[in-house]
């Protein structure tokens, strides 16, 4: 659903506003499991043709002790990174004050879109005093009041209009129906492992050129292919050498290419030879498809050549251990074996993409993430350092600016202090999240967000 989030200095009437447009008072304490207690998040239903789920902002300012800056640049910075429309709320009681515009360049420069709403203009008589606030950029202000509620008819009416703008629908709520994008998928790996060989295989056509000859695929080229009704991109790319062992301008172009191709694509398939196990340049190939964020499934092929006297079973147990060994800083790749020659098991690469796939559109919810790293920091607090500890405020999953095939989670932290948050705590809080909800073939991100706005890491 499309995502509403309440910004506004403290005491303009937020949660009012927010238990009216939810259409029930709502306890701060609970709601969607989880949550913050200073945080809430619904989904909204009732008297709305496009549903959507609203967030209020308003609490994390009790948390802080710092000053308003520090509290209004958090409160925007959490309605920048969870809404796709933000409600900027002002007190037309109080008039315009100097948070209310530096609040207000905030979220300009956010390129979000806003809707200012004036909140309690509880008669006719009061309307006027809203008119100041068109002076903060957002246009006419919308005059209502929580309280009462007045001229709510008129707030969700504009608040449908920003959603349909963005293309949501009462019939469509999503904007991209992913099942109908082209899932456009990069078969990378080091020279004459066999990836041209892979693509034909699953083609049953000889579109690429196939060669003993290391090097033979010079450039990325781009297959379309439909399997089961759904539409895939094949990226046929060259194989990935050490630079220091390229022999001509062209291979290190070519080179290039190929890891542009991992960048662009919506899953990377490294492809690794069954003949010689997993060797340096594979792992650093896999490092390059970390990097870039990318999901990613290995696939181990020339299988017909791996312990070929062995047992089935005792194959696949052998090659799920030693990849698993060798690939261990890529642990959520799962991994598939096939023999690109003998056309075997290659059925089994197209299911374990669709379930990458049926993974990505389940994120975590709000809630279920924050109570979840929650539960994993009062389990293992981080340690204390310059007597200072880590406090989690808030964490979001953040929207992806171009809808893709096979969105990569991405979570934003906000804490008190963002070089508090070591990488070897990501790693913790990474293997809680996992072990409650492995997103199999999914990598994912954090981006630390402090509540100085200075000292964010990636």
């Amino acid at each position: 659903m499309p995502r509403v989030a309440i910004a506004g200095r403290p005491n303009v009437g937020k949660s009012a506003l927010f238990n009216r447009l939810a259409g029930r008072t709502i306890a701060i304490v609970h709601d969607q499991p989880g949550v913050t207690r200073d945080r809430i998040a619904v989904d909204v239903r009732r008297n709305v043709r496009i549903p959507f789920e609203l967030t209020d902002t308003g609490g994390i300012g009790a948390t802080l002790d710092d000053g308003f800056a520090s509290q209004v640049r958090i409160e925007a910075d959490i309605a920048i990174e969870t809404a796709d429309v933000i409600l900027f709320v002002v007190d037309a009681r109080e008039g315009l004050t100097s948070i209310d515009e530096n609040l207000a360049a905030v979220l300009r420069r956010s390129g979000r879109r806003v809707l200012l709403v004036a909140n309690k203009v509880d008669t006719a008589k009061t309307e006027p005093a809203a008119a100041e606030f068109a002076s903060l950029g957002f246009g006419a202000p919308i005059a209502v009041s929580a309280a009462h509620g007045r001229h709510f008819d008129d707030l969700r009416q504009s608040l449908e209009s920003e959603l349909e703008k963005l293309g949501f629908s009462a019939d469509r709520p999503n904007r991209v129906e992913s099942a109908t994008q082209p899932c456009s998928i990069a078969i990378v790996g080091r020279p004459n492992v066999g990836k041209s060989s892979l693509i034909n295989a699953i083609l049953n056509d000889e579109r690429t050129i196939v060669s003993e000859v290391a090097g033979t695929t010079r450039d990325a080229v781009d297959v379309p292919y439909e399997r089961d009704g759904s539409p895939y991109v094949l990226i046929d790319t060259a194989g990935i050498r050490r630079r220091a062992k390229m022999d001509t301008s062209v291979e290190v172009f070519s080179s290039m290419r190929s890891e542009r191709s991992i960048r662009r694509a919506d899953l990377c398939l490294l492809v690794v030879d069954a003949s010689s196990g997993v060797v340096a340049q594979d792992r650093r190939i896999a490092r390059t498809i970390l990097d870039a964020n990318k999901p990613c499934i290995v696939v181990l092929n020339k299988f017909d050549l791996y312990h070929p006297d062995a047992r089935f079973h005792d194959r696949i147990e052998q090659f799920q251990e030693e990849i698993g060994e060798d690939l261990f800083f890529v642990p959520y790749a799962p991994r598939v074996a096939v023999s690109a020659k003998q056309r075997e098991f290659l059925g089994m690469i197209f299911k374990t993409i669709e379930k990458v796939r049926r993974a990505a559109q389940k994120p975590i919810s709000t809630g279920v993430l924050n109570r979840l790293l929650r539960d994993a920091i009062d389990r293992n607090p981080p340690p204390a350092k310059g007597g200072k500890r880590l406090k989690l405020l808030y964490a979001t999953q953040r929207r992806e600016d171009r809808p893709r095939a096979i969105p990569t989670p991405e979570y934003v932290l906000f804490v008190n202090y963002a070089n508090l948050l070591t990488r070897t705590y990501q790693r913790y809080l990474e293997a809680q999240m996992r072990e409650a909800h492995p997103m199999e073939g999914l990598p994912f991100a954090f981006r630390v967000r402090s509540r100085q706005g200075r000292n964010d890491k990636e």
